[in-house]
């Protein structure tokens, strides 16, 4: 008995390696190059520096994560290096739930490949991050779903994240690229950082790029590019669903979240190329949502006339619910 489709593996997984270029990339790419070489030119001389940091944020399923994955990938593969000869090199920390300025601490050092006990304190844990970031030449970290570090009642516990996260970008002995990501309620912590400018405020050292939702009214066009980008991997014709209509169902479905566009899109041609149809359809779509919300093939908003007035968007949205 087998349990992998290697079939289905074959034809999916290169459109999981796949990347679609949105216009949003280079922004983040030029915030992330205005950081490192804002931090080589300091790192030239023999000064104490302060390093600078990017705000991302969006909402869940924006493709948030997929992004700055492949931008930390990218700067790893770079082969670029510090004044001091060692490569530039970034780690990333995916956060959960509700996590604690030592906690982090521990993810952290997980992500630079030396994991700590928590029976630590907290002071020794620290000291061990930029012992290590410092030892195996890390000068970025990208934090994620970073809202998990703030609460809408702890005010005080927020002030000492605040500072924390600005006291690791001023470090004297070894200053840290910061990329906080998350939803737009990470925002609203940053702006609430209330410091006197000597202290200079977290919010003025990093410098923020926002990822927008699917506009029906605006976004179109670069939907229909996405889909051609992945029918050209795929092998399948799109000619066919190269509509508004359809466009305008795809983006309802998708609760107006690129990630999750590109997650149906990648899954209804995948059902269209081990089908051995050449066209793409609505068809593969209907199936590709009956299986995902456990619907009757044709109950879905890709066969019926009035789909907005009969599927709610927040329920579509609470089915697929997770971390970005």
């Amino acid at each position: 008995m087998t349990f992998i489709d290697m079939a289905k593996v074959a034809v999916s997984a290169p459109l999981q390696k796949a990347h679609y270029q949105f216009p949003r990339a280079q922004q983040l790419k030029e915030a992330v190059s205005s950081c490192l070489t804002d931090y080589y030119a300091k790192a030239s001389s023999a000064a104490a520096f302060e390093a600078r940091g990017v705000l991302v944020t969006g909402k869940s399923r924006v493709g948030k994560t997929r992004e700055l994955q492949r931008l930390v990938r990218d700067i790893n593969d770079s082969g670029e290096t510090m004044p001091n000869g060692q490569p530039v090199r970034f780690v990333s920390c995916i956060l959960s739930g509700h996590i604690t300025w030592k906690s982090l601490g521990i993810a952290t050092l997980d992500a630079l490949g030396y994991p700590c006990s928590g029976q630590r304190t907290q002071n020794y844990i620290w000291d061990m991050v930029r012992q290590q970031a410092k030892r195996q030449g890390i000068i970025g970290i990208h934090y994620d779903e970073c809202q998990h570090m703030f609460s809408d009642t702890g005010h005080t516990t927020n002030r000492v994240v605040l500072d924390s996260f600005k006291a690791l970008l001023k470090d004297p002995g070894w200053p840290l690229i910061l990329i906080l990501s998350g939803v737009p309620d990470l925002a609203k912590h940053i702006e609430n950082d209330t410091s006197s400018e000597e202290r200079r405020q977290l919010r003025h050292l990093l410098r923020p790029v926002h990822f927008d939702m699917i506009n029906p009214e605006r976004d179109l066009g670069e939907l229909n590019e996405l889909a051609y980008s992945y029918a050209d991997k795929a092998g399948v014709n799109f000619d066919g669903l190269s509509n508004a209509d359809f466009l305008e169902r795809l983006a309802f479905v998708s609760c107006n979240r690129w990630g999750l566009a590109i997650e149906m899109v990648i899954e209804a041609f995948t059902c269209c190329s081990l089908t051995g149809a050449e066209q793409v359809s609505m068809a593969h779509f209907d199936e590709v949502f009956s299986r995902t919300h456990g619907t009757q093939k044709g109950f879905s908003p890709f066969m019926m006339d009035d789909y907005i007035g009969v599927f709610d968007q927040n329920r579509l949205l609470k089915h697929l619910s997770r971390d970005d």
